[in-house]
């Protein structure tokens, strides 16, 4: 899953633990691509501010039990969680969008997307929205998705035989 900041790792577990109560620490760091040590600070912090309670149920497995407390705090976590998405979906667009305009300012209507994810997919759907034909072969105008940013490269690279 990559590096997420702290609040999305602790709705992970609130959601997950609110699931299965029976989850075990490792199925914890898999879930979140991270060490078990790393679940483990995170459970024993949302122990002690009171969103969950860990429950022995044999000698060396824990049930986790989400208080209260914990229900509001996913609640709000995940209010964040939804407007931060549409926060970045709404600056991607933006940024699609500007370059697209820029697209149309000279007069295209074709180009190809390179780079792939959730920010390639935005593109796409931007261009379809506004009137852009997205091509798969070589030759058209490219808007490179690098992380967040979308560059335009109006030049269509030059396809070469290797003997330049």
């Amino acid at each position: 899953m990559g590096i997420l900041p702290e609040s999305h790792r602790d709705l992970i577990i609130l959601d997950h633990l609110d699931q299965d109560p029976d989850s075990t620490q490792a199925s914890l760091a898999d879930l979140l691509g991270v060490a078990v040590g790393t679940v483990n600070w995170h459970l024993k912090r949302l122990i002690e501010k009171g969103y969950i309670k860990a429950r022995r149920i044999e000698r060396r497995k824990l049930r986790y039990i989400i208080t209260p407390e914990g229900i509001a705090l996913r609640a709000r976590l995940t209010l964040d969680y939804i407007q931060s998405s549409f926060n970045l979906y709404r600056l991607v667009r933006g940024r699609a969008e500007a370059q697209i305009r820029i697209l149309q300012e000279h007069g295209l209507n074709s180009v190809q997307i390179v780079g792939s994810g959730d920010v390639a997919e935005i593109c796409r759907l931007t261009c379809l929205e506004m009137g852009i034909h997205v091509r798969e072969d070589g030759g058209w105008p490219l808007l490179r998705v690098v992380d967040l940013k979308i560059f335009l490269e109006l030049e269509a690279p030059k396809i070469t035989d290797g003997r330049d």
